[in-house]
């Protein structure tokens, strides 16, 4: 016998056991978006891989080493997507979607990056990104982290907290990119490899290490916030006072900087205590000079991407169960004859009740079976079809979740009679 496959690392099933969460956190964010006026795009897995070296950044972590990049049979340089916002800008581009418009849009899927393994951090991980473009303001900056606070809200979890701060624009950052180089070159022969490789190529990436010696480095050297122009300064305070008098709390953040190069002025991290290392839940920022940088005509943008993952384990923690889904009738059939005709008759019956759920026994089995069966199914009643009552031209109902007795109904009035027991059953529900 040959051995099984296995999942490849990093890579991991969605069972049916666990499918509830992610089905409530999909439906309660497509909910929300739309109430926030937020339209869905749905973009490739695979796109160029220049596409992500001109977006990302060639010097960044993502690109030099999480990419799944590959040659397809043409000779492309093809790379799965590693994250959501650069061909989203991409598609506004190659659709002629700009040239003045505005758009509020949303994308939910997979994203691959090569990286280790561990809690909270996959190979392949879902995120939802919700992109504002064509908005030079603070206040789509205010509306998408207003949204994420409610989102919260809605969700129940209470253990994340909202970071922020400002990048400035691309000159304002050279000028603190060069205060902050003079800073560590002269403590250089401390840093560790990573951050010396990055002093040259990305030095603001360094402002991420984990390290306690380089962040001791870290702790004397100049701020960004003390580099930002004028303007990007009163974006920033227009920001902080409009979360202020929504009382939404947040800390400035002056190191954090976000890993991927088209980000300007405002960033922010939604980050959580409760899933260890990998702390960030949800990140995003300001991309004001990207679609330029793609090919497009200058056109400001913010968004965000929140990990699927990470947020289910946020509910998890919380004992949070998502609303069940059983079926509402099971369909038992108890004969040689009978058996033949139940495929039938449940199909008959959705045409007449299509908002009720029906499940019909498979396989077969004796009728003790079939009818632990349908206990276990969740469902609210059992609709038992046997060669007796076939002959009569009639079936029994049983109600599996109170106690009352089985009775016979003509198969022509089933539907009226099925539909009355399930609406009583769900008013019994509602009046507790």
């Amino acid at each position: 016998m040959a051995a099984p496959i296995q999942s490849i690392r990093g890579m991991n099933d969605v069972l049916p056991a666990e499918i509830g969460l992610w089905q409530y956190l999909e439906g309660v964010l497509r909910n929300l978006l739309a109430a926030y006026g937020y339209a869905e795009i749905r973009v490739p897995v695979l796109e160029h891989t220049q596409l992500f070296e001109r977006a990302i950044g060639e010097h960044t972590d993502v690109v030099e080493k999480e990419m799944y990049t590959f040659q397809d049979q043409g000779g492309e340089s093809l790379t799965l997507r590693p994250e959501a916002t650069a061909g989203i800008a991409r598609a506004l581009i190659s659709n002629g979607m700009l040239r003045g418009a505005r758009h509020k849009l949303w994308c939910m899927g997979p994203m691959f990056r090569h990286e280790k393994p561990q809690k909270g951090r996959y190979r392949q991980f879902h995120q939802v990104s919700v992109e504002a473009v064509g908005f030079a303001g603070p206040d789509a900056d205010i509306e998408l982290i207003a949204f994420m606070a409610r989102l919260w809200r809605t969700l129940g979890i209470q253990r994340v907290r909202l970071q922020i701060n400002s990048l400035g624009t691309p000159e304002s950052r050279r000028a603190y990119r060069a205060a902050l180089t003079e800073h560590l070159r002269a403590h250089e022969s401390r840093l560790d490899a990573d951050s010396r490789r990055r002093l040259t190529s990305n030095p603001l990436r360094i402002l991420d290490s984990k390290l306690p010696e380089t962040q001791a480095l870290l702790a004397g050297a100049p701020l960004l916030t003390e580099h930002l122009d004028a303007e990007s300064r009163a974006h920033f305070e227009a920001l902080c006072s409009a979360l202020r008098g929504m009382d939404i709390p947040f800390e400035v953040n002056p190191r954090l900087v976000r890993g991927l190069d088209y980000y300007s002025r405002t960033v922010f991290e939604w980050i959580t205590d409760a899933l260890g290392s990998q702390d960030a839940v949800c990140s995003g920022g300001r991309y004001d000079g990207l679609i330029e940088q793609l090919g497009g005509d200058p056109t400001p943008g913010i968004g965000f991407a929140m990990g699927i993952e990470r947020t289910v384990e946020l509910l998890r923690q919380a004992q949070h169960s998502a609303p069940a889904s059983p079926a509402d009738v099971y369909l038992i059939a108890h004969g040689e004859r009978a058996a033949p005709h139940a495929l039938e008759l449940v199909e008959r019956l959705r045409d007449s009740l299509p908002q009720v759920r029906f499940e019909v026994n498979l396989g077969g089995g004796n009728f003790k079976a079939q009818f632990r069966r349908a206990d276990r199914s969740g469902a609210t009643l059992a609709v038992i079809l046997g060669d007796e009552e076939l002959g009569r031209g009639a079936a029994a109902l049983k109600p599996l979740r109170e106690e009352s007795g089985q009775s016979e109904c003509p198969l022509a009035e089933l539907p009226a009679r099925i539909e009355a027991v399930i609406a009583g059953a769900a008013r019994r529900t509602v009046g507790g």
